[in-house]
């Protein structure tokens, strides 16, 4: 990396951590914050500071949100027997977004993953299962992404909620909508074979 001022390279480490950020964008942020006007870079650094301050967890589906219960935790239009179980806070605006589910949520805060020292424990499943056993709900839907962690995942969740007398599906997987078949790799295309439906 070139020679920068320290302020400028401490500036630069820093952006780089950011997911999805490499050396060249964490330059180009670092120079466009340079040239910016002083009211500019307040109202990010407040923006940064007041998200770190007010944020929190939502103590029944472990969203965040500004206050607890959510949003959805506490509108009363959302079907409370549906549960969406989700990786994280940001899986849960896609889902939205198709204005086509109406039920609650849970959010794991992670996936399994034993390499990265990730287990049961480290994740929200003792209060999901205390969800389905004393707030009727009547099915849980599985909605971790189509990684291996995330299959593993809700593999696990299924047998862990099985048991607890409530309907447990997983959302469908395979082609998407727009893409052409042959550019469609193998697993994929094995998972919408699989996932077919009657029409």
């Amino acid at each position: 990396m070139p020679e920068y001022a320290k302020p400028m390279a401490r500036l630069i480490d820093e952006l780089k951590r950011l997911p999805g950020v490499g050396s060249k964008s964490a330059q180009r942020i670092a120079f466009h914050l340079l040239k910016v006007e002083d009211a500019d870079v307040e109202r990010l650094a407040n923006a940064i500071r007041e998200l770190r301050q007010s944020i929190r967890l939502c103590d029944i589906c472990h969203n965040i949100t500004e206050i607890s219960p959510c949003v959805y935790c506490s509108d009363p239009s959302r079907d409370a027997r549906l549960l969406c179980v989700v990786e994280d806070p940001a899986s849960i605006v896609p889902i939205e977004k198709t204005a086509h589910y109406r039920g609650r949520y849970h959010v794991l805060q992670g996936v399994l993953s034993p390499l990265h020292g990730i287990g049961p424990e480290q994740l929200k499943i003792d209060s999901l299962a205390q969800r389905v056993r004393n707030d009727g709900v009547e099915e849980v839907i599985l909605a971790t992404n189509p990684t291996v962690e995330g299959e593993a995942t809700a593999v696990y969740l299924s047998n862990v909620l099985k048991p607890l007398n409530v309907k447990v599906t997983r959302i469908a997987l395979g082609v998407p909508v727009g893409s052409e078949l042959e550019y469609v790799d193998s697993a994929t295309m094995s998972r919408a074979m699989d996932g077919r439906k009657p029409m």
